[in-house]
């Protein structure tokens, strides 16, 4: 058993005490690693940095650290990302102050893939307009509606993105009989994933236009910020569906709702959104036009979300910590900023 206890001696806090709070498996790992995080609800800078500026590590669910949080960090080495994106964090600002941005990007790919999967069927069999339907006793309205399903067998599933929840969708779809096709951001990279699930690779124009089902998977950030703006949008096949889990400034949600309306795309399964914050302490319901509309599912940003999830992205998120305060560098797959010349030096493990 490693030596923990000269952690107990770092200055630690954990973000999002109350939106995102710690569960008992959470509480225990850090217990194990004789680290005590103060818990705190701060989501402005002006509330974030009297509460952080003087610690060692940031642990941060969803809560955004932008440059002027990040320049008030006198002795911080680490800011953990309990989670995959880090599009709320300046990992630039950071990487300038000599601090390592971390985040566990593996944690919740099966959920996603599920998560998608489950809004693609849900749109291919009409469910949200079947239980309105029950719930009306409008059987024939339902029966109506059902009659104008396309099989799934033989329908193109189209992917934006070909990471891990990517291949892991691929592998699901095939199950269903879709034909699946792929573009990403990188078309010289090696195709032997691809070929091994029997995914067609092509470029992002070719994707829009054949496929069904459109599915999101690829980070924000400055090249993909509405990536899918309107006239893409348009480019996309009549009647197809689009699944956005990744991150809703991908699409113009402006310019979605408008196709939606003129039923240009047939409909949309969307868990992460640009104009709904679901990470906000007051809740209440948002005035968005996503809602109005019988042709979208929409999920609160839980296509992460599983009690194993969790349990993974604890050990992940502290697992990366422990390491920086410890004086090693984490996982490679685990830092953001990999360029970074830490403030206090790093080893490499020998394990």
């Amino acid at each position: 058993m490693p030596d923990w206890n000269h952690l107990q001696d770092f200055r630690v806090v954990r973000l999002n005490a109350e939106l995102s709070p710690m569960s008992q498996y959470e509480r225990d790992l850090f217990h194990e690693h004789h680290l005590h995080p103060c818990e705190v609800e701060a989501n402005t800078p002006d509330t974030i940095v009297p509460r952080v500026a003087d610690h060692d590590a940031i642990f941060v669910v969803s809560t955004a650290l932008p440059e002027g949080v990040i320049e008030s960090l006198s002795r911080c080495r680490v800011i953990s990302r309990l989670g995959t994106g880090t599009d709320k964090i300046d990992v630039a600002a950071a990487t300038r102050k000599g601090i390592l941005v971390t985040n566990v990007p593996t944690f919740c790919v099966e959920e996603q893939a599920d998560h998608t999967m489950a809004l693609l069927l849900a749109l291919a069999r009409k469910l949200p307009q079947m239980s309105q339907a029950m719930s009306e006793g409008a059987w024939s309205k339902g029966r109506s509606q059902a009659s104008t399903n396309q099989r799934l067998a033989g329908s193109v599933l189209g992917l934006i993105g070909f990471g891990n929840s990517a291949k892991a969708v691929a592998r699901r779809a095939q199950g269903f009989g879709l034909r699946v096709i792929a573009t990403r951001r990188n078309m010289d990279a090696p195709t032997e994933d691809a070929d091994e699930l029997g995914v067609a690779m092509m470029g992002l124009e070719e994707v829009l236009a054949q496929s069904d089902y459109l599915s999101l998977h690829l980070p924000l950030i400055e090249e993909t910020h509405h990536l899918l703006d309107e006239a893409r949008l348009r480019t996309m096949k009549p009647g197809a569906y689009l699944i956005n889990t990744s991150r809703g400034a991908i699409v113009d949600e402006t310019a979605l709702v408008e196709l939606l309306r003129e039923g240009v795309l047939a409909g949309a399964g969307i868990d992460t959104f640009e104009g709904i914050d679901v990470f906000v302490q007051e809740e209440r319901p948002p005035d968005h036009p996503l809602l109005s509309l019988d042709n979208v599912i929409l999920t609160p940003h839980v296509g992460a979300i599983s009690v194993q999830a969790m349990q993974d992205v604890s050990d992940g998120g502290i697992a990366n910590a422990v390491a920086v305060l410890s004086g090693f560098w984490p996982p490679p797959e685990n830092i953001v900023n990999p360029e970074v010349e830490p403030r206090f030096p790093l080893a490499e493990r020998d394990d």
